[in-house]
Order: structure tokens, then sequence, then C-alpha cells
């Protein structure tokens, strides 16, 4: 038992020091609080930790560090349910924009309102929109999701469209109230 435990802390040392940031990056892709996304970045570590006992190699280190955070972050999400409220791709028009009018140029403030929108997504539109953030093909994220390849690319092509559709109205009417007053 010392010995696969040993293999299980290996592993999972590698993992954190390979995909700690993308870790750290998936926690404010689905979580907005800075509290709850600490309770979400422990619990990702944890599970992944407690995950490694069980990994056999049939997948790469890559696919399953995903997997499990994706999964773990998608039951934070349902389980925090009442707290936010979230929408699908098609309904994406009708969430508001929260940003600041005076700021909207600068790019930290465009990333932070993508995020913002991103953050609104259902959790399965969300893990997509992650996933392709962090380069992965579609492939790896058929891999991850259980979902196939062209299935995969016909939702990011629509996510995409959205989120720049939405992400774009809302920086036209913050121009459009400045100048048309």
């Amino acid at each position: 038992m010392p010995k696969g435990r040993s293999e299980q802390d290996r592993r999972y040392l590698e993992a954190a020091a390979e995909f700690g940031p993308a870790l750290d990056r998936l926690a404010r892709g689905y979580e907005a609080d800075a509290d709850l996304r600490r309770d979400l970045r422990q619990d990702i570590h944890t599970e992944l930790w407690r995950s490694l006992a069980r990994f056999d190699g049939r997948c790469s280190l890559r696919t399953w560090v995903y997997r499990v955070a994706h999964n773990t972050a998608a039951s934070h999400v349902l389980k925090h349910k009442g707290k936010s409220a979230y929408v699908g791709v098609e309904e994406l028009d009708a969430v508001r924009a929260d940003d600041d009018p005076e700021q909207a140029v600068l790019e930290r403030d465009a990333r932070q309102r993508l995020l913002a929108l991103i953050q609104t997504l259902k959790p399965a539109d969300r893990q997509l929109t992650l996933l392709y953030l962090e380069d992965l093909d579609a492939a790896s994220m058929a891999e991850i999701t259980g979902l196939s390849s062209g299935a995969i690319a016909v939702k990011i092509h629509r996510i995409k469209a959205a989120l720049a559709d939405r992400f774009n109205q809302a920086k036209n009417a913050n121009q459009g109230g400045e100048h048309g007053r």
C-alpha cells in the first residue's frame, strides 16, 4: 500500500506542476466568487489526488486531469446552482452586460467581461469553452467530455459566435450610450 501511495503522490505532484495554472484558470472560469473559487480549487486538487489512485494510463495524464477537474467543477456548479443564473448559448442575448463604459476599451476589462459571459453559460457549454481556451483540440475534448469531435466542433462554433455577438452588442451599446447623449 505505501508503494501505491507514493506513486499516487508522485503522479499528483507531476500533474499539479504541469497543469496547476490551467486548473486555476478553469476554477476562475467556473466560479466568480473568490471564496467559492478557493474552495473549488481545493476540491479539484483533492479529487485529482484521489483519482490518481485509479489512473491506469488508458488516456493521457492531461485528459485525466481535465476530466477530473471539469467533473469536479460541474458538481460544484450544480451544488451552488441557486446562487447564480445560467443560460445556454441560445439565451445568451438575454444576459445583461455589467461592464464599466469608461473602461470598455481596456483589454483587462474586455477579458473580465468575456469571463463574466462565460460564467453565465450552462455547465456543459462552459466546459467546452474553457477547454477550447486551454487550446485543447476537438479529439482531446471528445475524450474528456464523451461527446463526438463533430458535435464539439459544432458546439464550439455556436458558442464562439454567441459570445462574440453578445460581447460586441455590449461594447456597441456602451459606445452608443456615451456618444448618443
